[in-house]
């Protein structure tokens, strides 16, 4: 029988050999696949997932609504004057403040919710077990939280704002519908600003 590079007859400690080295190969190859799943789920510059791993966790979220009958909402964050923030200080600075803003993100919601970098200046928040009012005082409550943070970059205070849009989560919604609102949600906010 022939195995690999090698001819494996009826010599049971080379068969057994290279069925070890055969699960080596495959447990390299399953930790590798696990790490670029990792990777395209995952943020480049913050340590959040990225869009792709965020309409990850809302399907399942969705699911869960649709099943259970809990509650849910979606926040579409937009960070206010980021190109003011790239031109005038660069880019390191921009990085340096959308940084900042995950933390802040982070830090004020629960830990049970979710925080994604959807790219350039806009993140979005999965917040579970919530109705539409405790939704909106979430929103109001991240919104000053990043107003009235404190921010600079060189020794330079830069300030900081962002538009934040709601939009409920029913268990008839797709991960695309929700998203479509939240971000109308948002552009309504940034022209009632």
């Amino acid at each position: 029988m022939s195995i690999g590079n090698e001819v494996v007859g009826e010599d049971p400690t080379a068969l057994w050999a290279e069925i070890a080295r055969l699960r080596a190969t495959v447990a390299k190859l399953e930790q590798r696949v696990g790490e670029l799943d990792r990777l395209a789920h995952q943020d480049a510059l913050v340590p959040l997932p990225n869009r792709r791993g965020f309409e990850r966790q809302l399907a399942g979220l969705i699911d869960r609504i649709e099943r259970y009958g809990d509650g849910g909402a979606l926040l579409f964050v937009d960070v206010d004057g980021m190109k003011f923030v790239n031109d005038g200080f660069g880019h390191d600075a921009g990085d340096a403040a959308l940084i900042h803003i995950a933390e802040l993100l982070t830090g004020g919601v629960r830990q049970s919710d979710t925080v994604a970098r959807f790219g350039g200046d806009e993140f979005a928040v999965l917040l579970e077990r919530v109705d539409i009012d405790q939704a909106t005082e979430t929103a109001t409550r991240l919104t000053d939280r990043i107003a009235g943070s404190s921010f600079s970059f060189g020794g330079v205070c830069i300030p900081l704002s962002a538009a934040i849009g709601i939009a409920e989560i029913r268990g008839d919604d797709t991960p695309e519908s929700v998203l479509v609102r939240a971000d109308r949600a948002m552009y309504e906010q940034k022209a009632a600003a």
